[in-house]
């Protein structure tokens, strides 16, 4: 979709150059406007379908970095349906990006298909815009549940692919039978 000749402005192209560069594994974006989680894919596989479910090869994982977010979010993990976010409650605070609303270009949706990290976008709060007296508050919301995501990226497996003289191989492709999506070693 970054190749479908869209105007990518010249801060995206750094971003996506800095991705490049960078074996990152997790990331997080952080938006405003409502009180959710959402995960790969935000584009659908039917543009002309809105709020179609459009899962990754990787959905289970997804789903789980969603999870460790969301659970430990106070409010996200607030079963209330009265509060801001509360129609997501029967979801666990989480959704499928583009079973919420499609869009295309989505940093998410980059990382996973261009490089090796795996993004879900955060809803932080209710207010779009908020007040810079409310951001203090927002921060001590959020704060759990961004160091208990941080922590996921001990979760799955981690090595060093080298060769037999115990070099490490630089873009080693990494194949999980049953998933369609590899990964490659960083430098």
């Amino acid at each position: 979709f970054f190749s479908l000749g869209f105007q990518v402005a010249p801060e995206t192209k750094a971003v996506m150059k800095w991705l490049r560069s960078i074996p990152f594994v997790l990331s997080a974006s952080l938006h405003g406007g409502e009180l959710v989680v959402t995960y790969p894919y935000d584009y659908s596989m039917h543009p002309m379908e809105e709020k179609m479910f459009s899962p990754t090869p990787d959905e289970k994982v997804f789903k789980m970095l969603a999870k460790a977010y969301a659970d430990a979010h106070p409010v996200i993990s607030d079963r209330s349906e009265l509060r801001c976010g509360g129609n997501f409650v029967k979801r666990g605070g989480i959704i499928n990006g583009a079973e919420w609303y499609s869009f295309t270009g989505g940093m998410a949706d980059f990382n996973y298909l261009h490089t090796n990290c795996f993004e879900i976008t955060v809803e932080v709060g209710c207010e779009k815009f908020p007040l810079e007296e409310e951001l203090f508050t927002i921060w001590h919301e959020n704060k759990g549940a961004l160091l208990n995501y941080m922590e996921m990226v001990h979760r799955g497996i981690k090595g060093i692919v080298s060769d037999k003289f115990g070099n490490p191989i630089k873009n080693a492709r990494i194949s999980v039978r049953g998933i369609q999506h590899d990964v490659t070693t960083g430098n």
